[in-house]
């Protein structure tokens, strides 16, 4: 029989401090430093949401381990967000206190020794698949985007499986990718798929091991059949006034263009919009170029152009204003072939939302519009719940048509199917 051994009397401390969770917010301040990693730990394992919080404002040390501490309790999703917001605190603060010391949360759930440095950071492993997506990297990621500069999502190992290629895009947008040391790309991707990748991997300064998966290239068109092309310009600084030169040199019909990044004029996008090689436009990405200052015709021609052929079209965060998007919508309606729609990041009214809503009734092959990063205007402040409504709505709408899609589908089978004993 083993000998009972009593609790210590920093244990006793920290057990009494959070059953009154009050006093411990207050005492805080006066706890002292070798207190704070077992009341963490107990508060963690305890979900005592608020004390953690308040916790994570007053962490004595530059790096909070965070990742051990999920690894050991398995935490319930508002444990974590619970610490996520107490760092949001400590970042909304105007002037640094001198009592801010924290300068890393790690979230690798085997944790060594760390250098800290300023702003804060975020050190966890990557894995992007299709799916239904994990909460807690959904719920961090929002709170990167909300500080960006502030809080800085750092990845030493990034694994990507099957996933939209514009999904992947968005999420390493907010991950420092000079972090990432060790990348794997399992992905069926076609040469022209890991060139629109190819940016990112050049940011990758710090890569030391690489490997890709069932990368192939796509079969050569047989003899008489028209040959296409693809264009990607991304971050390029001297763009402006000098697209008509790059189009130019187009050989082939483009089937995929994508300009992201890059500052562009509206004589540009006039020459664009009457240049030959885009009447077969499938792809068409214009993901963060600025179109606020723009009259809206250039654009409209050119999806007016294209609209026999596109598949995919990318608005996210070009500053599209509401008279502009409502000037787009009678061309969008001629997308027949559409099936992607892109337009997050842009000021978008409730209003302008609901027309969209009715515009894209008629496009049959529509299966994923993607919205949910819409700004509201300042004079919709205050009506989030009602912009939240719309955006609802958009999605049942969209739910509906993918299960109609499939039930004609799954028809289409069934009447093409002969019984057994008919085929003998």
């Amino acid at each position: 029989m083993g000998i009972w051994a009593p609790p210590r009397l920093l244990e006793l401390a920290g057990q009494s401090l959070l059953r009154n969770e009050a006093l411990s917010v207050t005492a805080l301040e006066e706890l002292p430093t070798e207190l704070f990693p077992p009341l963490f730990t107990a508060a963690f394992a305890g979900r005592h949401n608020e004390i953690l919080k308040a916790m994570v404002q007053a962490w004595p040390f530059p790096c909070l381990p965070l990742g051990a501490l999920m690894k050991e309790h398995q935490p319930r999703l508002e444990t974590f967000q619970a610490a996520l917001d107490g760092l949001d605190v400590l970042l909304a603060q105007e002037i640094r206190s001198r009592w801010w010391k924290l300068q890393v949360l790690d979230l690798h759930r085997n944790v060594g020794p760390k250098q800290p440095w300023a702003p804060v950071e975020v050190l966890i492993d990557l894995c992007l698949k299709e799916g239904t997506p994990d909460q807690s990297l959904t719920y961090l990621l929002k709170k990167v985007k909300q500080r960006r500069g502030l809080l800085q999502l750092c990845c030493q190992k990034l694994k990507i499986f099957a996933m939209p290629m514009h999904n992947i895009k968005k999420i390493l947008k907010m991950v420092q990718l000079e972090s990432v040391q060790d990348l794997e790309v399992n992905c069926m991707w076609k040469l022209a798929t890991l060139g629109r990748f190819a940016p990112h991997l050049g940011q990758m300064g710090s890569l030391r091991r690489l490997l890709l998966s069932h990368i192939h290239l796509t079969p050569q068109a047989p003899p008489g059949k028209e040959e296409y092309c693809e264009l990607y310009l991304d971050s390029i600084s001297f763009l402006e006034g000098r697209l008509d030169q790059v189009l130019r040199c187009l050989k082939m019909p483009l089937e995929t263009l994508s300009i992201t990044n890059c500052l562009i004029s509206e004589s540009d996008l006039m020459h664009l919009s009457r240049c030959l090689s885009i009447s077969q436009l499938k792809d068409l990405g214009l993901n963060g170029v600025n179109l606020t200052s723009m009259s809206s015709r250039p654009l409209q021609v050119l999806i007016e152009r294209a609209s026999a052929t596109l598949q995919d079209l990318d608005l996210d965060e070009c500053g599209i204003m509401d008279s502009q998007f409502s000037a787009l919508l009678p061309a969008l309606r001629c997308c027949s072939q559409l099936t992607t729609f892109s337009f997050c990041g842009n000021p978008i009214s409730m209003a302008v939302l609901e027309s969209l809503l009715h515009h894209m009734v008629g496009l049959s092959k529509l299966s994923h519009v993607l919205h949910r990063e819409v700004i509201l205007n300042e004079r919709e402040e205050g009506q989030e719940e009602e912009v939240s409504q719309h955006l609802d709505k958009l999605n049942q709408w969209m739910m509906k048509r993918q299960y109609l899609r499939g039930l004609e589908h799954k028809a289409k089978q069934n009447f093409w199917e002969f019984p057994s004993c008919l085929s003998s």
